[in-house]
């Protein structure tokens, strides 16, 4: 193949990744809005959409809109349990619902600019943050950005309310592993995702506590252990010295 036709099927694979991509962000696109989204003409777009779906990659319903398809699924289940972090955090996580009542959740870092949801344990209460898992959210402004952005020595946790949604506020705080130089570097965050009127100052800081604990567990089990005051665990899961949780602590609105 000389380098025109390499180049031409180099663009449609990028452009079959991009309509993935879309289809994958909103479960369920018709093919104008999924066309619109990517950049693409409808006609290119519903060539691609066809190929992906004849691979399993994306089905299309009776009524025409694509949603993942059966090998994607497969996929993405495969990939998923072959992260050790994410099989590692599902007790940390129920841990944490269990110990504050809000959804948790484990992100791990995503595209250029966001990190992505891998993982979660719904909250138990009736208005509840309900499954954002493989959904994408910015790293500017977000709790969860701050947490893979800053120095995980710098802080025990970050507070961040109407961030992605009016109203709602989340609890970060870094899991991490050994850097090359030694340092910690960020691997991936725990964070609880609620509506701001049940988490307050007070209760912030309740949670703020909760998780750290539990991503400084996760931590210590990949050989990183950050200086943020003392931990143990117990046999209800690892716990964080109170008069040594209750600093530093970081609020942004």
């Amino acid at each position: 193949m000389g380098p025109v036709g390499g180049a031409a099927s180099t663009r449609a694979v990028d452009r079959a990744v991009q309509l993935l991509a879309q289809v994958c962000d909103h479960g369920e696109i018709g093919l104008a809005d999924c066309a619109r989204r990517a950049g693409l003409a409808p006609s290119t777009a519903l060539r691609l959409l066809r190929s992906l779906e004849t691979s399993g990659l994306i089905h299309r319903d009776d009524n025409g809109l694509f949603s993942a398809g059966p090998r994607l699924v497969q996929l993405g289940a495969q990939a998923l349990s072959r992260q050790a972090l994410v099989t590692s955090a599902g007790p940390a996580l129920s841990r944490i619902v269990a110990g504050c009542g809000e959804s948790a959740y484990l992100s791990l870092p995503g595209p250029t600019g966001t990190a992505v949801y891998a993982a979660m344990v719904e909250g138990v209460h009736s208005v509840r943050h309900t499954s954002w898992v493989g959904r994408t959210v910015p790293l500017d402004g977000t709790a969860v950005g701050r947490v893979f952005r800053e120095d995980p020595a710098a802080h025990l946790f970050v507070v961040v309310a109407s961030a992605v949604e009016p109203d709602v506020t989340a609890v970060a705080a870094a899991i991490t592993r050994p850097g090359r130089n030694g340092r910690p570097v960020v691997a991936g965050a725990l964070s609880v995702v609620g509506p701001t009127y049940r988490i307050g100052d007070d209760q912030g800081l309740s949670i703020g506590r909760l998780v750290a604990a539990e991503a400084t567990a996760l931590s210590a089990r990949f050989g990183s252990v950050i200086g943020t005051g003392p931990v143990g665990t117990g046999s209800d899961g690892p716990h964080i010295d109170g008069a040594a949780a209750g600093t530093p602590r970081e609020r942004a609105g």
